[in-house]
């Protein structure tokens, strides 16, 4: 198939796009060494890198749109060749030829959510904060201490929601001056920015930065560290700064402070998923294993793939909207990893990782020869059940 952008211009257009990094690549081949693509099948990062230093990328190929964005390569790229910055590069320039991952229905559907319901689960706006109603949740005003920003699918998702409910309990259990703004929230942008679409991108951030401004936001609690990342990273882009808090941070200080009391045991051995965008981008490990190590009864033990080096649940960069065969699902990996160490529970700290996980529990508990499948949970969960 004939490539629909020529050479030149897609070397003209990864650059104008950030992706000007690429040509400090010398081939050294590590990022393909860590990828866990090559746990599951053959793909190289390298040759995309060395095909775009050339302008060969093929915008049409399946794989510019396989990085989960996890963060892995450039921890171990000794040139800084900056490839998820140059693959969102090359998906900028499929976005505006109107070339998306097969099959396309998925991201274009999400697309048209985003602009005219403002999340990626086509659901109705007006029903954003409706996971809230006989919570004790409350609108937020200026005069409350911290706002909740729940994200998209603790919003919409019925699984995800029993993450918000939790989240709400603890917060009122431990006297936060907390609130919502329910439908006036938009999704945070970071997914669809990572497949490439800009304008949208920029669009959400500017809606959402209009109304934390006009409602007098000025600290952000959030669920997702996917919400973490962009808030805190690429928002700064437009000039604005807000105190931005995962959960698993705030947690941890409301124990430290005593506000909050482990008094109901958790008999159970966990392990701990390290979400690439809590941990690889953003350098949050430890919290969450001093929260759980807190809870009375609760065995804590890792997984072979952790902290730095935690193996990606497959939903980053866009994927969690793309399917994926069965055979390379990263998120089947991570569940027999934590079966090969005994856990009983897997536990982590965002809702892509829960979405992910919850697909392979419920096809690996399908299969007969399938031993022990872990129960997946959110960090939050168990404590509102210990408190």
């Amino acid at each position: 198939m004939e490539n629909v952008a020529d050479y030149k211009e897609i070397v003209d257009v990864i650059k104008a796009s950030g992706g000007d990094a690429f040509k400090r690549c010398f081939q050294c081949g590590l990022c393909d060494v860590v990828c866990p693509w090559n746990r599951v099948r053959d793909f190289s990062m390298r040759k995309i890198v060395r095909q775009a230093t050339f302008g060969m990328t093929d915008i049409e190929s399946e794989d510019i749109w396989l990085c989960t964005t996890c963060g892995r390569c450039p921890q171990q790229c000794p040139r800084d060749v900056q490839q998820i910055e140059s693959g969102i590069a090359l998906r900028r320039i499929a976005t505006e030829y109107g070339v998306f991952p097969k099959p396309v229905t998925p991201v274009r559907t999400i697309r048209g959510s985003l602009v005219g319901e403002g999340n990626t689960l086509s659901e109705e706006r007006a029903k954003r904060g409706d996971w809230a109603k006989g919570h004790s949740v409350k609108t937020f005003t200026e005069e409350m201490d911290i706002l909740y920003f729940p994200g998209c699918y603790p919003s919409y998702d019925p699984r995800l929601k029993k993450v918000a409910v939790a989240t709400a309990n603890i917060l009122n259990a431990a006297g936060v001056d907390f609130g919502i703004l329910g439908p006036e929230e938009n999704c945070c942008g970071e997914s669809i920015r990572k497949t490439g679409d800009e304008e949208v991108f920029t669009r959400l951030a500017k809606e959402n930065i209009k109304t934390f401004i006009d409602h007098g936001v000025k600290r952000i609690l959030v669920s997702s560290p996917h919400c973490y990342h962009t808030f805190k990273n690429e928002y700064p882009e437009f000039r604005v700064n807000f105190e931005i808090i995962h959960m698993s941070q705030y947690l941890s200080s409301l124990i430290e402070q005593g506000k909050l009391t482990l008094k109901n045991p958790y008999e159970k051995k966990v392990t701990y998923h390290d979400p690439c965008y809590l941990g690889r981008h953003n350098g949050i490990y430890d919290e969450p294993r001093e929260i759980l190590n807190r809870v009375p009864g609760l065995t804590l033990t890792e997984m072979p793939d952790c902290r730095v080096d935690s193996l990606c649940c497959g939903g980053g960069g866009g994927r969690v909207w793309m399917e994926t065969q069965k055979g390379e699902r990263f998120s089947d990996l991570r569940i027999e990893q934590a079966m090969g160490v005994g856990a009983e529970v897997l536990v982590t700290a965002c809702p892509y990782c829960i979405t992910m996980f919850e697909d392979s529990r419920i096809t690996m508990e399908d299969q007969e020869e399938t031993g022990s499948v872990p129960e997946i949970k959110d960090i939050t969960e168990i404590i509102a059940e210990v408190i």
